[in-house]
């Protein structure tokens, strides 16, 4: 195999971490180092001889470090083709040294609006021009130059120079290069993304990057076969924030399962406890309570075999009474905003349970997108993310429902929106009773989730009941007054509305249309 000698590296770093153990090893094999800035005192501080790329450029820095390497001169020896004698003879014309490894490491844009989001100005300051630059005439002529982005890898290299005796093999430089135009199209796809916030820009534009660092590597994904990560992209938020405390590494499904669990217990503010019991990504518990321990309490007997092995969330900070009672049957993970130390010291005694917090703690959904795979490309949506805004709703049917009934309806709809389609949802004002999830059918979606309340105990009589779109036949009515319901929140809008209306009448039902569904593919 091909193996290219290093005879120059250009070594420019923001992160310093190894440089200056790199640039030994370097040395030690007789490389030249051209260097800028603090990575140029960084490394001659460490007794490691390097010349200034001013020295190379005949240019001084100029307007603060903004143009330090754009300069012909380090692109020319970055681009000449090897097996080019043209390439070479003009190298050799202008007294160009050839560059044969560059390595770089951008300004860190993602860290910087993380710390300050709305500083607009500390943002494009730390948008890298010639550290792309650099890497992209790199990686592009990747067959002549090894390109590192990585501090990671500067090991990699290191063991590559030792086996070849100054000299890194072919694959080893495509390798790299392949992570290097990861890492220039992760970087630019963050300021887009910025940008598009920051300017108010269309949401969906003509083209959109999506790109972020690999937060992690997961064992598997939904199953042991197929290969999973978990990448970021754009400000950290949500599960991106994530603290795991304690237990197994997340899998998979346990972040698809938080994903659903965060989303509906923010629903709930942290005014009154709440918590959520979520399975295979459908909440099976939702329940409010007098304090967080009988929220969670009640949450979980909305449907206790389902909650065996769920997901929970609590929006309050997990406190030694709860933890007590998660620790009675078997959870895999739990996401709060904080945990009290008593709490901690309980559930290290279940080492598997795993535990994760958020700070600081939303308080609602952050305007975002929501971006999913097809076959062939992605679909990209606004979040749903609609508050319940009772001015839209509309009561349709002859009797307005008490005052309990609209609690236990707002309650609901909250609920609901966070079930998979096709979706109902029984409950009282403060606990869900009997939740229908993922049916071809909503009449069977209602049968389901009266069949899910009547195994727990749950009496549905004096209960309401929430349905994520309108009903298209009278017969789901039907079958909610038959389970002993009262009232009904839907979304309304189908050609038989008269015909369900009607039938909610006939029982002596409520029935109130919010305009909006709430289907969740």
């Amino acid at each position: 195999m091909r193996r290219l000698p290093i005879r120059t590296a250009l070594v420019s770093v923001f992160d310093k971490t190894g440089v200056v153990e790199l640039g030994q090893a370097l040395t030690g094999h007789g490389v030249r180092i051209l260097s800028t800035g603090g990575t140029a005192r960084a490394l001659s501080e460490a007794g490691v001889t390097i010349d200034t790329v001013e020295s190379v450029t005949g240019q001084a820095e100029i307007f603060a470090g903004r143009v330090k390497t754009l300069h012909p001169k380090i692109h020319a020896a970055l681009l000449a083709r090897r097996d080019v004698p043209e390439d070479l003879e003009l190298l050799k014309q202008d007294g160009i040294e050839p560059i044969d490894l560059v390595v770089v490491n951008l300004y860190p844009f993602e860290q910087t609006i993380e710390a300050h989001p709305d500083d607009l100005a500390a943002a494009i300051e730390k948008i890298d021009i010639g550290g792309p630059t650099m890497i992209r005439s790199a990686a592009k002529n990747h067959r002549d130059v090894v390109v590192i982005a990585d501090p990671s890898d500067y090991e990699a290299l290191i063991k590559e120079l030792e086996a070849g005796n100054g000299t890194v093999s072919e694959s080893f430089a495509a390798a790299m290069a392949v992570k290097a135009f990861q890492a220039t199209s992760s970087y630019d796809a963050a300021i887009q993304l910025h940008f598009q916030q920051a300017y108010g820009t269309e949401k969906l534009p003509p083209r959109y990057s999506v790109g972020g660092p690999r937060i992690q590597p997961l064992r598997y994904g939904e199953n042991p076969h197929q290969q999973a990560a978990f990448y970021g992209y754009g400000r950290k938020w949500g599960l991106t924030a994530l603290t795991v405390h304690q237990g197994k590494e997340l899998s998979y499904n346990n972040l698809l399962d938080l994903d659903g669990a965060m989303r509906a217990i923010l629903e709930f503010g942290v005014e009154r406890p709440a918590a959520v019991v979520v399975k295979h990504t459908n909440p099976c518990g939702v329940a409010l309570g007098d304090s967080l321990v009988d929220a969670y309490r009640r949450a979980r007997d909305v449907d206790p075999v389902s909650a065996f092995g769920g997901i929970i969330a609590l929006n309050r900070p997990l406190d030694l009474a709860t933890a007590e009672e998660i620790a009675s049957t078997f959870v895999e993970c739990i996401i709060c905003p904080a945990v009290e130390p008593a709490a901690a010291e309980r559930l290290a005694k279940k080492k598997n349970v795993r535990v994760a917090t958020v700070d600081p703690w939303p308080e609602g959904m952050r305007e975002q997108l929501e971006v999913r795979s097809v076959a062939g490309g992605l679909l990209i949506q606004e979040a749903d993310r609609e508050t319940a805004d009772e001015a839209e709703w509309k009561v349709v049917s002859r009797r307005e429902p008490t005052d309990r009934e609209r609690d236990a309806l707002r309650f609901a709809w909250k609920v609901v929106r966070h079930v998979k389609s096709n979706a109902i949802v029984f409950t009282s004002d403060t606990q869900a009773l009997g939740i229908g999830a993922g049916q071809m059918s909503r009449v069977d979606a209602s049968r389901i989730a009266v069949i899910k309340a009547g195994q727990a105990g749950h009496d549905l009589n004096g209960s309401v009941l929430a349905s994520d779109a309108f009903f298209p036949f009278r017969d789901g009515v039907d079958a909610a007054a038959e389970a002993g319901a009262t009232a009904i929140i839907q979304p309304g809008g189908s050609i038989r509305d008269e015909e369900v209306i009607a039938a909610a009448d006939e029982h002596g039902m409520a029935m109130i249309f919010t305009g909006r569904r709430h289907f969740k593919h």
